[in-house]
């Protein structure tokens, strides 16, 4: 199968809404940082947090945030549900590794799974801006559970990419991907002998540790940061590998597939053909 032509970035109009939301979410956290670092300028040498360490800080809420920091111990450790209160259709598309997907219109079903009173629960939702997270908070606390025992991760998917983590992407969205957004690049994370012999259309293959290689020689949309980019492999393990190296050069909206080829393969995506040329030169 011959190779895409490389990249051109004609997805730019289509991505202007997701830059701007990283855009004012940035803003956003260089105003927080400022105020979290106060004014004296001894304990600030002593006392700033990190971009990693720092929160919203917002005042007069129900409920703790954590940060970008807090959330990757308690994600590490599994000790603690971290739950995604967006639409399953958002979440298919792109969440945070670990996150589990409860709509915020299901307060009764986490408190069925977490059901007793002294569970502790972090809530996280689409950023800043997002509402689903506070109202879903305030829900519990309404319903009985103590204030101290939910948190939110008030940040939210856009801050968590900002700061080039990567996110998985399952099944649903990744189909969803591959039939409405004409312009995303995906990536075929496996040896270039697999690929050879069959991949999607329009996929380009990257290995681990060629993110950068990617990004000059064309593979990877050099001047549209912003694209989105959904990597696969054999498995996940492979696919977030190359993901994250991915996230790492700056592609904001780049996510990996958190199944298997064998899942693709039973989905028929292979046989999809998808609108319009690859993207690259016109």
């Amino acid at each position: 199968m011959a190779a895409p032509a490389p990249y051109s970035g004609r997805g730019e109009q289509i991505m202007k809404p997701f830059n701007n939301l990283v855009k004012r979410t940035l803003a956003v956290m260089g105003v927080m940082l400022v105020a979290a670092a106060g004014f004296d300028a001894p304990a600030r040498a002593q006392s700033t947090p990190t971009i990693f360490q720092a929160t919203l800080q917002e005042p007069g809420q129900l409920t703790a945030e954590i940060s970008t920091e807090d959330l990757e111990g308690i994600l590490a450790r599994g000790d603690t549900p971290v739950l995604d209160v967006r639409s399953p259709l958002e979440y298919a598309i792109a969440h945070i590794p670990g996150a589990i997907n409860i709509p915020e219109q299901e307060v009764a079903r986490i408190m069925q799974l977490y059901f007793g009173l002294n569970a502790k629960i972090v809530l996280t939702c689409n950023g800043p801006f997002c509402g689903k997270s506070k109202r879903t908070s305030e829900q519990l606390i309404l319903a009985g559970y103590p204030s101290a025992n939910i948190t939110r991760y008030q940040l939210g998917i856009p801050v968590w990419r900002a700061l080039g983590n990567t996110v998985q992407t399952d099944l649903a969205g990744f189909l969803h991907i591959l039939r409405h957004d004409h312009t995303a690049v995906f990536v075929d994370a496996r040896t270039p002998q697999e690929f050879a012999s069959g991949t999607l259309r329009c996929a380009v293959n990257i290995q681990a540790g060629e993110a950068t290689a990617a990004n000059d020689d064309g593979r990877l949309p050099k001047w549209d940061k912003g694209a989105r980019v959904v990597v696969f492999a054999n498995g996940p393990a492979a696919a977030k590998q190359v993901a994250s190296e991915i996230a790492k050069k700056a592609y904001w909206n780049s996510s990996y597939f958190g199944g298997s080829l064998l899942d693709l393969r039973r989905a028929e995506v292979f046989d999809i053909e998808s609108e319009g040329p690859c993207p690259g030169p016109n």
